[in-house]
């Protein structure tokens, strides 16, 4: 029988507006938490803490945790936990909008973890992407398709722009699955976790990175598509048949080298 985690308020609801799922699964708690295995003196930064799961195991290693959470339900439970912990720190606010360059320093990076909602989850990643250089890593609890489709490489059905835009900034790993009853209530979908390292320095360097991020949008925009049907209209001054690359393949078939170097020719 798989040990839960017992600290659920019995007076809170997981609410479906907020794609709340909270982990019940001691095992995969633990399992998360070895994975992230966060030091004494790491800025460690929570998103979603829910009702404490993996915010108590962290806790008893670091010496600074930050936790972002929305739902002001949520804010008296956690405080009633961990208020008294030296370090700790709760944050009621929208992820999707926080400044976490407001948690780092030059000298200590943040180390970010979270049990993300799934209907969030992508253009979640995108915003702590943009705040790649002040990230050490980032260990998440995604839906397991998009997890699939950020460790994906050409020639793969599930390799998007979400591969190539997360690829260029970090290296992913695609650590374990998490079934659905690890969670209350149980999803209808199954979860993995992931981590996201971010490069330092870029094995590929885009002179402007944003004309990356909007090439990469533009070809997979329509992906069944050929590239030169795709990117006709992306740059009306350039003759995208000078391009060192065959115009009839589909997008994900184009690496992301390939595509830095487009980019680095389209934009020089």
């Amino acid at each position: 029988m798989k040990k839960t985690h017992n600290g659920l308020s019995p007076t809170h609801k997981a609410r479906k507006r907020f794609g709340q799922n909270f982990l019940i699964d001691m095992g995969i708690i633990t399992g998360i938490v070895r994975s992230v295995s966060p030091k004494a003196t790491d800025n460690m930064v929570e998103i979603g803490p829910g009702q404490g799961a993996i915010t108590s195991l962290i806790v008893e290693h670091c010496q600074n945790l930050n936790v972002i959470e929305l739902d002001r339900d949520l804010i008296p439970i956690l405080l009633a936990q961990f208020a008294n912990i030296k370090g700790f720190k709760i944050h009621q606010a929208d992820a999707l909008k926080f400044d976490f360059a407001s948690l780092t320093s030059s000298d200590n990076p943040l180390r970010v973890v979270g049990n993300l909602p799934y209907n969030i989850s992508t253009p979640l990643i995108f915003h702590l992407l943009s705040f790649q250089s002040q990230i050490k890593d980032m260990h998440f609890m995604l839906q397991k398709e998009v997890v699939l489709r950020l460790c994906a490489q050409p020639g793969e059905k599930n390799y998007g722009r979400l591969s190539v835009m997360t690829q260029y900034l970090c290296a992913v790993e695609n650590l374990f699955d998490v079934p659905p009853e690890s969670f209350d209530p149980r999803p209808k979908v199954d979860s993995a976790i992931v981590r996201l390292t971010p490069h330092k320095p870029l094995p590929f360097t885009a002179n402007h990175p944003d004309k990356l991020a909007h090439l990469v949008k533009t070809a997979f925009a329509q992906r069944r598509k050929t590239l030169r049907n795709n990117l006709k209209n992306l740059n009306e001054t350039f003759n995208f048949e000078t391009l060192d690359l065959d115009l009839s393949c589909r997008p994900e078939n184009v690496s992301l080298e390939q595509y830095v170097t487009m980019c680095n020719t389209i934009w020089p």
